[in-house]
């Protein structure tokens, strides 16, 4: 028998087995946190000070915190909606009441920033339970407004009622001081370090970012990630097989609201300023908006899709006469993105690279399109 039709066989079995392997290592937990420092201390430079890179983003260090901190944000709303189906136009009142409770803490009781994100997250946690023994009554859309007015409510409420407390439109001062009563946050690095991560405050919300980012990872990976998913599919056919499905959307919308708690508080000591205005609908709009650009129900996707907002409201809103139509631009991107993938950016990117492993059937799809499609596709569109 001749060998020369063995080898090509060999060949496909061995490059079949390398992408089985790459799927397979890809997804390890241990991957994912590897990629995920990595991104953390090589984001900063990469943006804002590597050699022609940053010369073509024109990024600065200053922005890459605010990506970073808007990504837990994001992470924690696709949590609701991308894992479990929960449509939420509130989630600001977990942000900007992180935010307050972090500023209001650092002011009249203790002022060490581990602690005070802690407060910041608990009080997202404390104004969650709440929020849910209303909200998880409810279904679909009326969930989704129901949760919007009760993120104006506290707007409201903090804006005109608190004022006294929350100091209205001016908001409150959060001032930095060391972490643990040791390590300053301002302390720029010299060297390799300082050319990664520049100063303590990065490496402070890096830490957190990484955290997040393993914590949603296991919670995906576990048999409640299941179950959520399982609630995002058919609630009805969840709790027919016994599932306390109100327990689970519980369990849900509390995570959820404790990460974007984390993401507020996280907020407070970057700026060092807590404002009624990370209570309002817009703030729960743009995440929305971020998480479903970037792609619901994964770990990346909400991260490109913070990173993409941020890059045309911070730098091409810099612009000159193009920097005025940086929403307009921003909201055709995204229209365009989402018409063509509803998986968004990170489906786009995992759909391309998918049919990449297949040059042949790539080129007879493009084939196929330049052409107007095959004759097959033609009949069959004169069938219907």
């Amino acid at each position: 028998m001749s060998t020369d039709n063995v080898q090509p066989d060999v060949d496909d079995e061995s490059s079949l087995l390398s992408v089985d392997a790459w799927d397979r290592i890809k997804h390890t937990e241990r991957f994912i946190f590897l990629i995920s420092v990595g991104f953390a201390l090589t984001f900063s430079y990469l943006f804002s000070r590597a050699p022609v890179i940053s010369d073509v983003t024109q990024g600065y260090h200053g922005l890459t915190i605010t990506i970073l901190i808007w990504s837990i944000f994001a992470l924690g709303f696709n949590l609701l909606l991308g894992q479990t189906g929960l449509l939420s136009f509130g989630h600001a009142m977990f942000f900007g009441t992180a935010s307050y409770a972090t500023a209001l803490f650092s002011i009249h009781v203790f002022n060490e920033p581990l602690t005070i994100v802690v407060v910041g997250v608990l009080s997202a946690v404390a104004v969650g339970v709440v929020a849910a023994l209303i909200l998880l009554r409810l279904h679909t859309v009326y969930f989704a407004i129901v949760a919007l007015a009760i993120g104006q409510f506290l707007y409201f409420l903090a804006s005109n009622p608190l004022e006294g407390i929350t100091k209205g439109i001016n908001g409150l001062e959060v001032e930095r001081t060391p972490l643990l009563g040791i390590v300053e946050l301002d302390h720029q690095y010299r060297g390799i370090l300082g050319e990664l991560v520049v100063n303590n405050l990065y490496l402070f919300v890096g830490v957190f970012f990484v955290a997040v980012v393993m914590f949603i990872t296991r919670i995906r990976k576990s048999p409640y990630g299941l179950i959520f998913k399982a609630i995002r599919e058919n609630e009805t056919r969840a709790s027919f097989v016994g599932l306390d499905v109100w327990r689970y959307k519980f369990a849900a919308f509390l995570l959820s609201g404790g990460v974007s708690g984390l993401a507020g508080a996280l907020l407070a000591v970057n700026t060092q300023f807590a404002g009624v205005e990370r209570l309002y609908w817009s703030i729960s709009g743009d995440i929305v908006v971020m998480a479903v650009l970037g792609g619901l129900g994964t770990i990346v996707g909400p991260i490109i899709g913070t990173f993409v907002w941020f890059y045309f409201r911070g730098i091409v809103n810099g612009f000159p006469t193009l920097g005025d139509y940086w929403l307009l631009m921003l909201a055709v991107s995204f229209t365009a993105v989402v018409w063509a993938y509803p998986d968004g950016i990170w489906g786009m990117i995992t759909s391309l690279t998918e049919e990449l492993r297949d040059p042949k059937a790539l080129a007879a799809k493009v084939k196929a399109r330049a052409t107007g499609g095959s004759d097959a596709e033609g009949s069959d569109g004169g069938e219907r």
